[in-house]
């Protein structure tokens, strides 16, 4: 009998603790701003149930990878743009769950303090990637640096530049060390969540910068097979939640603005 009631005891005391756990939900994001966002909704997921396991990465491969195998449930970190050629390119089909904030793109320089003191031939920086390179050249021409082919074009790399009355030289590099590379060049065009790692303050740094109204929000991602399950819509709504949104207006000071 007491060993009935004991094994009963046990039982019970397993199912408060695994209840109290929750469901596991594994998420990829890169450390600033979002890493940080999740760590702030951790605590009321947990209460909703949900075990939120954040994994920083510092670049945008892996997250998407890991997600397409498995290993990670979702991602946070990108914008459609992005996604949309990573699905392409890469044969994945991972889908777009919600959109969170914007974090307007910025270009950056240790030796000037202004656009128009670029000399001729300046060496420009850009992310290398598809959509953040087509990113970059719509933000310099939109300053009126150069002109493109096809002024909308999104995916547009240096080949596709029409204008270049300065004669501005473009390296193309991976995005995550273009801050490590600032004193190299006279102009690097970086990711906010790249400049706020590296303490620079793109409300104060940025020679050119993105207004308010760019189109290049950044989103939850998963899967087809998981992107309507309850842990997800929980991490969707907390994401979006009135806290957040306080939250990322308070810290960041319009280096990352809500998109909801």
């Amino acid at each position: 009998m007491k060993k009935t009631l004991l094994l009963t005891a046990l039982a019970a005391a397993l199912s408060v603790t695994l209840a109290h756990a929750g469901e596991k939900l594994v998420v990829a994001a890169t450390p600033v701003p979002h890493a940080e966002i999740l760590e702030l909704i951790k605590p009321q997921l947990a209460k909703d149930g949900v075990d939120l396991d954040i994994k920083v990465f510092t670049d945008y491969v892996q997250p998407n990878l890991q997600v397409q195998q498995k290993q990670l449930d979702a991602n946070y970190f990108q914008t459609k743009p992005y996604l949309d050629t990573f699905n392409s390119s890469r044969g994945t089909d991972l889908v777009i769950v919600k959109g969170v904030h914007v974090e307007p793109f910025g270009g950056y320089s240790s030796k000037y303090k202004s656009l128009k003191d670029l000399p001729n031939g300046a060496t420009i920086a850009i992310p290398n990637e598809g959509s953040n390179s087509g990113r970059a050249l719509l933000l310099l021409q939109k300053a009126g640096l150069i002109t493109l082919k096809d002024p909308s074009n999104a995916q547009a790399t240096p080949k596709d530049i029409a204008e270049n009355p300065h004669n501005f030289k473009f390296k193309e590099l991976e995005a995550a060390i273009l801050p490590r590379v600032l004193d190299q060049v006279d102009l690097a065009l970086i990711n906010t969540n790249y400049a706020l790692e590296a303490k620079l303050d793109p409300s104060k740094d940025a020679l050119v910068i993105e207004g308010r109204d760019s189109p290049y929000v950044n989103y939850l991602v998963a899967r087809p097979d998981n992107q309507d399950s309850d842990a997800i819509k929980k991490l969707s709504a907390a994401l979006t939640s009135p806290e957040v949104k306080a939250f990322i207006e308070k810290k960041y000071s319009g280096a990352v603005v809500p998109a909801f």
